[in-house]
Parts: structure tokens; sequence; C-alpha cells
């Protein structure tokens, strides 16, 4: 007897070709899985020849551990000039004022002026420049903390009390600081 497609063998190597065919795709898709994965992981743990996750992983951390050690330097040495930046800027004047009057009132446009030029401690020098019609004549005085080594006229005690506000005022002979 011959056998046919209708009858119980026939179906069930029609039903055992499909189930083999499935299989087949099912085995070529995760072929290609496999195939990309490993290609997404040549792209992580690179081209140097085979190796597992736990050696990719302390790779990893030791290029941590380095990096760390150079921005630790790196913060140091920036560390190291920004205190070097900071003690040569302790010394430069960041306080200035200056003041404009008539020393001999004589109308004179307020050519007569004082300058006081100031560190952060408020120390410097105080410049007085004063005009007459003949002669100009230039003072200059020591400032520590804010006060005079001499005494100061009041114009300089005005452009001491202005550099050290960090204001100005609008009143006869003061101008804005620049």
């Amino acid at each position: 007897m011959a056998a046919s497609i209708t009858d119980t063998q026939g179906i069930i190597a029609i039903a055992a070709a499909a189930l083999a065919v499935v299989a087949l795709l099912g085995c070529l898709s995760l072929a290609i899985g496999l195939r990309r994965m490993r290609r997404a992981q040549r792209v992580v743990m690179g081209e140097e020849g085979q190796r597992d996750l736990v050696a990719h992983a302390a790779r990893i951390e030791e290029a941590f551990a380095d990096l760390r050690e150079y921005v630790d330097e790196t913060a140091k040495r920036l560390e190291e000039r920004l205190g070097g930046v900071e003690a040569a800027l302790r010394g430069t004047f960041s306080h200035r004022a200056l003041v404009r009057y008539d020393a001999y009132n004589e109308l004179s446009g307020h050519q007569s002026m004082s300058i006081a030029l100031l560190d952060h401690e408020q120390s410097g020098i105080v410049l007085s420049c004063i005009h007459h019609r003949e002669q100009a004549r230039v003072y200059g005085k020591q400032v520590h903390s804010g006060r005079g080594e001499l005494e100061l006229s009041p114009e300089e005690a005005e452009a001491v009390r202005l550099a050290v506000s960090g204001g100005w005022s609008a009143g006869d002979g003061a101008e804005e600081p620049s």
C-alpha cells in the first residue's frame, strides 16, 4: 500500500517538515542575533582577542582609577596655581576713587585732585595734585588699613572713604571710580 498525503502518516510527515522549517528559521534568527550581539560586544570590548566580561570590567576599573589619579593630580596643580594667583592679587589695587576740588577756592574748574589706590586690606597710597595758577604740587601718603600714616586732608580722607566703600558721592568733586 502506498502512503498518501491525506492519511495519518502523510499528515504527520507534513507537520514534522513544517516543524523542521520553523526550527530552522528559529536557529537562523538566533544565529543572526548572536552575530549582532558579538559585533556589539566587539565595539564595547575592542578587538584585542577573546576575553570574558570580568576581564573587561577589570580593565575598565583600572582605566577609571588612572583617570581619577590624573584628575586628582590636575586638581592639585590647579589649586597650587590658584593659590599663587590669589597671593599675587592680594597686592594689587582693588579699591580706588578720585576726588576733584578747588584747592584755593579760585573757581579754577576743580583742577586739584586726590586719588586713593588701595588693596583688599585697604592699604596703599593717596596721591594729591594741588593746582595753583602758577604751579602744581604732587603729594603722596601711605595708607594702612584705611588710615593715613600722616594726617590726611579732608579731600584725601574722602578719596580713601570712597575707595573703601566702593562708591562715590554725587557731591562736588567726587567722580565715579573706574
